[in-house]
């Protein structure tokens, strides 16, 4: 049974491609079986009536010849060509061939075109157009079993008719309701499907601005502390020779630790090794216990940093401390980019309640020291960059000030960048840790 049954889905499967390709050829297929098994037999034999059906029964029925016969049958069965493109004027066309040959008197076998119509109308038709076509068939089918009540019951007559009757419009309903059912799941799979392409892309977009923002403090942080590093040992060369190899050996210490966390972003979207990914090295991200490092790092660099804390900072979960030693690893990067190297800036992290503030304010661009004799031009182009420095900060918010902002509204806070009164930049940024979601 079971290899018999697949056998019979594969060439439904097969005559429903054809039927979608060529829907005409399987109208054509309907009409030339009906014509082969209810046609050719009435026209061997006397209309609808066998040699051995009861006198009374011939004797109320015409005797047509097969030219008359020939007509009605195509009356019944060639409508059905269009039963699909056109169902309400195949059943409308059957139906009235159908009354027509049995008001004067002629049964057929043909007249089975007539349930087929019915069920074509049903899978094909506009709904609103079966009120009315059951209406029709009943009043045919009255005639029908009045004709047949010489030799039946009127009502078991009528009661078989209808019951074909139904039977077609059911299957074409259920057919059609089932198709409906199909299309509706294919079409709704097809948006699921769309829908879930979306997600990843914007999974990967959402990855990638995360990976972007935490390239960007590593890489910029590092970077312009290696620069800074670079530019004064570079000066210090030629006047105090030892200071330059220790710059030569903090830069060496920031290229590593530069390295070492893009190492660690990296592994997490890499797939190493033949036998599958390989889950990469962790490491704790950082928190405010690394601050101190941070601000070690850029005094190293020529910044001068006041640090101050205040509040129980220890116990902020790590996704705030990660999130607030971004924002001052942003700023001291800032400041040593646009300030340079001698400038004095001021930190506070500060926490009251659900409160947390952090500000990070330096006082601008420190007074060079004078230079030699024939460096006053140079003086004054570096000068001249470092104000335009300063207005690039007033009148651009790059990369690194979008990420803090992104940061900062994670927790539901606010970030102000500007200039500080008095001269100078200001970052400050307020974070609301009050638990979402409310106690109920």
């Amino acid at each position: 049974m079971g290899p018999f049954v697949v056998r019979l889905g594969r060439i439904g499967r097969r005559l429903g491609r054809t039927d979608a390709a060529r829907p005409w050829v399987m109208d054509v297929v309907v009409v030339v079986l009906l014509f082969a098994a209810f046609c050719l037999p009435d026209l061997v034999g006397r209309g609808g009536l066998d040699e051995d059906a009861p006198p009374a029964l011939r004797a109320a029925f015409a005797d047509l010849s097969p030219a008359g016969v020939l007509a009605f049958q195509a009356g019944l069965v060639l409508p059905l060509l269009w039963r699909r493109r056109a169902p309400v004027l195949a059943f409308g066309s059957v139906l009235a061939v159908f009354t027509v040959q049995w008001a004067a008197w002629v049964p057929l076998r043909a007249d089975v075109a007539l349930f087929v119509a019915a069920y074509s109308l049903a899978l094909y038709g506009r709904p609103r157009a079966l009120p009315w076509a059951c209406s029709a068939l009943a009043a045919a089918l009255l005639l029908v079993a009045g004709r047949m009540s010489v030799v039946v019951s009127f009502w078991v007559a009528l009661f078989f008719l209808l019951c074909a009757a139904t039977a077609a419009l059911a299957v074409g309903l259920a057919v059609r309701i089932r198709r409906a059912q199909l299309a509706g799941l294919r079409e709704r799979a097809a948006r699921l499907e769309v829908e879930r392409d979306q997600r990843g892309r914007l999974a990967v977009a959402t990855e990638r601005a995360r990976v972007a923002r935490e390239m960007h403090d590593i890489v910029g942080h590092n970077l312009s502390v290696m620069i800074t590093l670079a530019d004064a040992g570079a000066y210090a060369t030629d006047v105090t020779p030892h200071r330059g190899k220790e710059a030569l050996l903090l830069i060496g210490d920031t290229g590593r630790q530069a390295l070492d966390e893009l190492r660690r972003v990296l592994g997490l979207l890499r797939d190493t090794g033949e036998g599958g990914p390989r889950p990469p090295e962790l490491h704790p991200q950082p928190g405010l216990a690394d601050v101190d490092a941070l601000c070690a790092g850029v005094r190293a660099a020529g910044l001068e940093v006041v640090y101050r804390t205040g509040g129980g900072l220890d116990a902020l979960d790590g996704g705030v401390q990660l999130t607030v030693h971004r924002i001052v690893q942003e700023a001291l990067t800032n400041t040593l980019k646009h300030a340079g190297a001698g400038a004095r800036v001021r930190l506070t992290i500060v926490l009251e309640g659900s409160r947390l503030d952090v500000r990070v304010r330096d006082t601008g661009p420190a007074p060079r020291p004078a230079a030699p004799t024939g460096q006053e031009r140079r003086q004054g182009r570096e000068g001249q960059q470092a104000r335009e420095g300063r207005q690039g900060r007033e009148a651009h918010e790059g990369q690194g000030l979008v990420g803090m902002r992104e940061r900062v509204a994670l927790y539901g806070g606010s970030l102000a960048a500007g200039p500080a009164p008095g001269g100078g930049w200001s970052v400050e940024a307020t974070l609301d840790l009050t638990p979402r979601g409310g106690t109920g």
